[in-house]
């Protein structure tokens, strides 16, 4: 929502701006239509060329993603923190045998069905379920497993933050291309040398539109989408390093207090719940 309020604010700030001191908007809304039919569809073009349909479809979802923000709260981070508690627990206290049958089938487990939202995050769940079944395999060295889920985070924030990249990448082409539509305004012009000067200058006003639009898509929107994407990727990405953070404290021999609030301390602080909520949220679900 506040990306939205940005936006409305920059085009009330740049053409409230141009009116109140005299501006009409006639001219740019006679060449808006063409200017952005070469600078939008060429940068769309140039995207299209530069990725695979499947990091085109990634880029929709992600501005989707950026208008909504970010997807995880403190009730979610509470959640999470609690399922691995009693995980780590049952692992402490029956052996990590015990806890095969719920990563197994998660979707049967009698731990797992207390937290539908973490059964319906496939990658937070696959995460999960995947390194406590290596701990039933004897993978238990907590620097090599803390080193694959490094790897692994590295991976996916890479491949999550591939439409920032996509987007910034075309904020910085937008100038150059709305250069060259006022360059083919200059040309058309050019072409008419022979008309008035009221029409001449009709013309070359509607050849600036197309540098003018390029560098407000360019600095006004593209940009700051791209910021904004990279943003709400990082924030999410804590969600996973949390579980990177309880896994291998457990793993170092830490008691399920110590590894859960191990994991709370790399909740974002905005998010974060403080010891005594997280304590009664683990101690009021019984599994």
């Amino acid at each position: 929502m506040l990306t939205i309020g940005g936006l409305v604010f920059l085009f009330l700030c740049v053409f409230g701006s141009y009116i109140v001191s005299g501006g009409s908007l006639g001219p740019l809304m006679e060449a808006l239509p063409f200017e952005m039919w070469t600078i939008g569809g060429a940068a769309i073009a140039t995207c299209l060329m530069a990725n695979s349909i499947s990091d085109v479809k990634h880029l929709g979802s992600a501005l989707a993603k950026m208008l909504k923000g970010a997807a995880f709260r403190k009730t979610d981070y509470i959640e999470l923190l609690s399922l691995l508690f009693h995980l780590t627990k049952l692992a402490s206290n029956k052996g990590v045998v015990a806890v095969e049958a719920h990563v197994e089938q998660p979707q049967d487990s009698q731990i797992f069905q207390k937290f539908p939202k973490i059964l319906k995050n496939h990658h937070a769940l696959t995460m999960i379920c995947d390194y406590l079944r290596m701990f039933t395999m004897n993978a238990d060295d907590p620097n090599q497993i803390e080193d694959l889920i490094a790897r692994e985070l590295k991976k996916t924030l890479n491949e999550a933050l591939h439409p920032s990249h996509m987007m910034q990448t075309m904020a910085d082409a937008l100038p150059a291309l709305g250069i060259v539509a006022a360059v083919l305004g200059v040309v058309k012009t050019m072409s008419h040398i022979d008309q008035p000067p009221a029409i001449l200058g009709a013309m070359i006003g509607g050849a600036l539109v197309g540098t003018f639009l390029g560098i407000l898509l360019a600095y006004g929107m593209a940009g700051p989408f791209s910021n904004r994407m990279r943003g709400v990727v990082e924030e999410e990405a804590k969600y996973l390093e949390v579980i990177r953070a309880v896994l291998v404290s457990h793993l170092h021999g830490n008691a399920p207090p110590v590894s859960v609030e191990t994991g709370r301390k790399m909740v974002p602080t905005q998010h974060m719940p403080t010891f005594l909520e997280l304590e009664g949220a683990t101690d009021a679900i019984s599994v």
